[in-house]
């Protein structure tokens, strides 16, 4: 685990809070910076940790207010490091009721590589639902297929408006201002419990996020 706690100021201009402001961002398995990246001033993290982590393990944790209910929404963008294996997608999302030991968490992302891809079975796994622990893609995939898998118009390393609205044991992923959600969790799979907001990546990533707002 690595703690960023250089650019606290920025950060509250980079992710203003409707709340109160962040404090640093704690990092497990992935680097952070204040850029700007097409046009706006934002977080860039990018994977850190071993090509053998699972997907729980790339976080950026922000310290505010403790989150269980409500609406969380943000601009995020991502796409892979460069020579990335081609199974990479730019895997980008966001965790919520992150654990004080940060070993259970919800989880929504982002495949944005896989939204104009040629073949049909990729573009339906645009965007996923995971839960740690306990429930990786590969068990939910494999147990449940389509479930908590989505497709979505979606370009690697532009810009997309995300919203996630979350009530109990629900959740919904709205993506760039549009009235339907995208993606419908009914079913999530840890026992409510108020946690942290984090930043998610997944393998061989570099995501930008900026313009966070959470509605508890």
């Amino acid at each position: 685990m690595k703690i960023f706690t250089g650019a606290l100021s920025l950060l509250c201009i980079v992710v203003p809070l409707t709340a109160q402001a962040p404090g640093p961002l704690e990092l497990h398995n992935v680097k952070s910076e204040v850029v700007t990246y097409s046009g706006r001033q934002s977080v860039q993290i990018t994977d850190d940790g071993p090509e053998t982590l699972g997907d729980a393990g790339r976080l950026a944790v922000l310290h505010r207010a403790p989150f269980l209910d409500g609406v969380i929404e943000m601009d995020i963008a991502g796409d892979t490091v460069p020579n990335a294996a081609p199974s990479a997608r730019g895997f980008v999302g966001v965790a919520f009721r992150v654990s004080a030991d940060r070993t259970r968490f919800e989880c929504l992302y982002l495949r944005p590589k896989n939204g104009r891809a040629e073949d049909q079975l990729q573009r339906n796994h645009s965007m996923q639902y995971i839960s740690h622990p306990g429930y990786p893609w590969e068990k939910l995939r494999s147990e449940t297929p389509g479930k908590y898998e989505a497709y979505a118009d979606m370009v690697a390393g532009k810009w997309i408006h995300v919203k996630i609205e979350v009530n109990g044991q629900r959740a919904r992923l709205y993506l760039n201002g549009a009235e339907q959600p995208s993606l419908l969790v009914n079913d999530l799979k840890q026992t409510p419990a108020s946690g942290d907001i984090a930043l998610w990546v997944g393998p061989q990533t570099v995501a930008h996020f900026a313009n966070l707002n959470v509605h508890p």
